[in-house]
């Protein structure tokens, strides 16, 4: 993240859904005094949607307007209407706006987009600039903090990759991620969040088809801080897990486990910490 910001380069990163890349931007944003502008890809996302559009409407009501104004000729109605006045910013074109604050800009889940999708990015990537035939270039005057993120459903084109700084973001280790729940949720008792993160350390090992992600680890505590628990037992385990796992077939996986081997081998695992 330090080159990212000395380099002014976009970051890509890549990991497991629920490993935290989204929150580093939001942290970032907030730690820099940033307006945090996020765009969401998904399958279908189009420039008017992620970039900018023309208000159509009002340029049709300016029309009518001069048609009654012998004063204005075509070529005169015709920069009128492709002015700024009537351009919307989407979220890209937002970020980059020289009239705005600086920003983080936020491409969220790259991966969800059309790989055809990719190919305007690159101008924005490599010049912070956004080229709109009908009016001109619009350059960012203060360059944005770039992060894009991507879960890998899809590989991301290499030309994306190039103009940016790549890190990997894993599942963070049990020292790591109980500091993230100490951080997050101080109401929490030291040793059940101990408990829980050793627990959720070990069901990452377990053979399921979607491992819990950090955010899950965050519910759970709240939702057994919620039922009163001081410590991890098998029953409210069995009650919760939920919060924690997203799939039928796991949370069934997990009740035909030894459930409560794992909550004992969880609590040895807390005292050792």
């Amino acid at each position: 993240m330090h080159l990212a910001l000395a380099m002014e380069r976009p970051l890509l990163l890549e990991g497991e859904p629920g490993t935290g890349k989204t929150e580093i931007a939001k942290v970032l944003a907030a730690g820099l005094n940033r307006r945090l502008v996020r765009l969401q890809c998904y399958d279908g996302l189009d420039l008017a949607a992620a970039a900018y559009e023309w208000d159509h409407a009002r340029q049709l009501m300016a029309i009518r307007l001069a048609e009654g104004d012998q004063t204005q000729d075509a070529n005169s109605l015709q920069r009128n209407i492709y002015s700024r006045n009537f351009l919307l910013a989407r979220p890209l074109l937002s970020a980059i706006d020289p009239d705005l604050p600086p920003a983080v800009l936020l491409i969220d889940e790259l991966d969800r987009a059309d790989e055809p999708f990719e190919a305007f990015l690159l101008e924005l990537l490599a010049d912070f600039q956004i080229s709109v035939p009908e009016y001109g270039t619009i350059k960012a005057k203060t360059k944005p903090v770039v992060v894009l993120t991507s879960n890998r459903t899809r590989e991301v084109h290499d030309a994306i990759r190039r103009r940016c700084l790549y890190q990997w973001v894993d599942y963070p280790t049990a020292a790591r991620e109980r500091a993230i729940l100490r951080n997050k949720a101080p109401g929490i008792p030291e040793m059940l969040a101990a408990e829980i993160v050793a627990f959720v350390q070990s069901v990452r090992h377990a053979d399921i088809f979607k491992l819990p992600g950090v955010a899950e680890t965050l519910d759970w505590a709240a939702a057994l801080t919620a039922l009163d628990q001081e410590e991890l037992a098998p029953g409210a385990v069995e009650d919760t897990l939920g919060v924690l796992l997203k799939y039928q077939d796991d949370i069934a996986a997990m009740k035909g486990a030894d459930l409560a081997k794992y909550v004992s081998e969880a609590k040895a695992a807390a005292r050792a910490a």
